[in-house]
This record gives C-alpha cells, sequence and structure tokens, in this order.
C-alpha cells in the first residue's frame, strides 16, 4: 500500500492508504471526503460540548438578547419544554446569550464529553505520529457515537435550528462564517506532490512508478491558490536533533582544549634534570649577594 501523508500547508491532516493503481480523480474525491469530513466532526464536537454546558440553542431571534429584552418584546422560546434532558437540567447560564442555560446534569454532562474527547481522538493529528491511517468508516463510526450520545441525553431530539442537530443532518449552513474557509470541495480540492500538481485523469503511478511501499507527503488545497510550499530539507524535529548533536559535540571540544593545558611542564616535578642537579649540587644556586 501507498501510503499518503496529506497536509494543508505546513500542518499535517492524517494518513491514507492507497495503491499505485488508483486514478487520482477517485483518489482526490477521497481524501477531499474525508478532509470535509474531519472538519463537521470537530465542528460537532465543538458544538455538543457548549450544548453540554449551556443547553440547546436559543431560537435565532432571541440569541444575544438580554432577559429583560426577552420580556419587554414578548418572546418565548417554545422548545425549551419540550427539549429537556435527560435527568432534569441545571441551569448554567450562556454568557453570550446563544444558548438557553437548562445544560444536562453532571452525569449526562460526562456523556457528551466523554463521547466528544472519543471523537476528537479520532480525528486528532496524532494520529499521523501514531501512523494510523485514516478512513471514512472511522469517521461515520465516531460521528454515530457523537449522534448516540445526543440521543440519550437528548430524548425527545434537539430544536431544529439548532447546530448539533444541522450537522447531524446535513444542513448545516456556513456561509459567512470562518469554518466556510476550511471546507474543500471535491470540484476544487486539488492535491500536490513534490511541487507538481497531481492531475486528474491520471493514476497515481504516473508520478511516482509502480513502488507499493511509497511513502508520500502530498498536500491539499483549492483550485486556483497557486503551488504550495515545498516541504523543508529537514523537519523540525530533525533540525532538533542536530543542533543537539552540535551543540554536545561543541561541549567535548571545550573540554579537551582544557584538558590540553601544559603549564603542568612549569613544574619541577616535571623537570627531567632536577635530580642530576640536586647531586651536583647544582639545585639551589642564586645569583647575588645573601
Amino acid at each position: 500500500m501507498v501510503q499518503l501523508h496529506v497536509k494543508r500547508g505546513d500542518e499535517s491532516q492524517f494518513l491514507f492508504n492507497t495503491t499505485v493503481d488508483a486514478p487520482l480523480e477517485t483518489l482526490i474525491q477521497q481524501i477531499a471526503a474525508i478532509y470535509n469530513a474531519r472538519l463537521k466532526v470537530d465542528r460537532i464536537c465543538s458544538e455538543i460540548s457548549d450544548l453540554a454546558e449551556h443547553g440547546i440553542t436559543l431560537p435565532v431571534n432571541m440569541q444575544g438578547l438580554t432577559e429583560e429584552q426577552v420580556v419587554e418584546l414578548k418572546l418565548k422560546d417554545e422548545w425549551e419544554d419540550k427539549c429537556i434532558p435527560s435527568g432534569g437540567a441545571v441551569f448554567r447560564k450562556d454568557k453570550i446569550g446563544r444558548r438557553n442555560g437548562q445544560a444536562p446534569n453532571d452525569k449526562m454532562k460526562e456523556v457528551l464529553i466523554k463521547t466528544v474527547d472519543e471523537a476528537k481522538a479520532v480525528i486528532s493529528k496524532n494520529q499521523v505520529q501514531a501512523n494510523v491511517c485514516l478512513t471514512m468508516e472511522m469517521i461515520k463510526e465516531a460521528q454515530d457515537q457523537l449522534r448516540g450520545a445526543v440521543m440519550i441525553v437528548y430524548p425527545m431530539g434537539l430544536p431544529p435550528h439548532d447546530p448539533v442537530r444541522m450537522e447531524l443532518e446535513d444542513r448545516e449552513d456556513l456561509s459567512g462564517t470562518q469554518a466556510s474557509l476550511q471546507v474543500i470541495t471535491e470540484d476544487e480540492c486539488q492535491l500536490w506532490w513534490a511541487a507538481k500538481e497531481m492531475q486528474r485523469g491520471k493514476k497515481l503511478q504516473d508520478y511516482i512508478g509502480k513502488n507499493e511501499k511509497t511513502k508520500l507527503v502530498v498536500k491539499i488545497q483549492k483550485k486556483g491558490q497557486g503551488a504550495p510550499a515545498r516541504e523543508p530539507l529537514v523537519t523540525d524535529e530533525q533540525h532538533k536533533q542536530m543542533m543537539m548533536h552540535y551543540y554536545r559535540r561543541q561541549e567535548e571540544l571545550k573540554k579537551l582544549e582544557e584538558a590540553d593545558d601544559d603549564s603542568y611542564l612549569d613544574s619541577d616535578w616535571s623537570d627531567r634534570q632536577a635530580l642530576k642537579r640536586q647531586f651536583q649540587g647544582l639545585s639551589n644556586i642564586k645569583w647575588g649577594p645573601r
């Protein structure tokens, strides 16, 4: 299997296994799908963390309003009484006024947070260091676990406008958000390797040959952004090891220079003629009056 280390810019994203016979059209679609699915799981995890802390999302016309403004405008959240978490709610006010503050109790909160941590571990960039290749099956399983945890805590479901429900039902609207800038659709996705764009319509072996045991660093980005920066000749870790080696070598040379001191040659015990002069009575001769 050919192992692809997928990056965006200088940041590692995930590892992906493929073959040299894989058509690049299919390969680009697979990598784009996994890349976007990782972003989706990350967004869901972020929203579920807020859900566990502050309860369901308020209707759009009530978000950001103070309690006085809600009373003055005679607004009411019709979903508050319908979407009660299992075991009852605990009030934790949302300072930004986005959620209603009717949060799950500590036991149910733990269910959500634990599932979020497990899902984040699946899509973590640390999987690259662990040499774990990511698949769509792994990501879908993480999504299913997140969906199951939400159903346990909110058996009556979430409001249709809640971001968690919208993400799980693929109804999310990312227009105008920072998250939309990270998404790369299949049509605009490009793969680059060795400062070359891997063209659709070709196979991977057209670029790397037929060796199935190859490991590549490929970069994913949108069309029109030009060639990405090339990989450095040495990694940060290699550079760190080199600097440590040079430092140790420098310290060793300093110690050798200090050990090369020949001032001992001026000492009496190092004089080879000292014994002879002593027998001849020439060892303590002083010139001048006494």
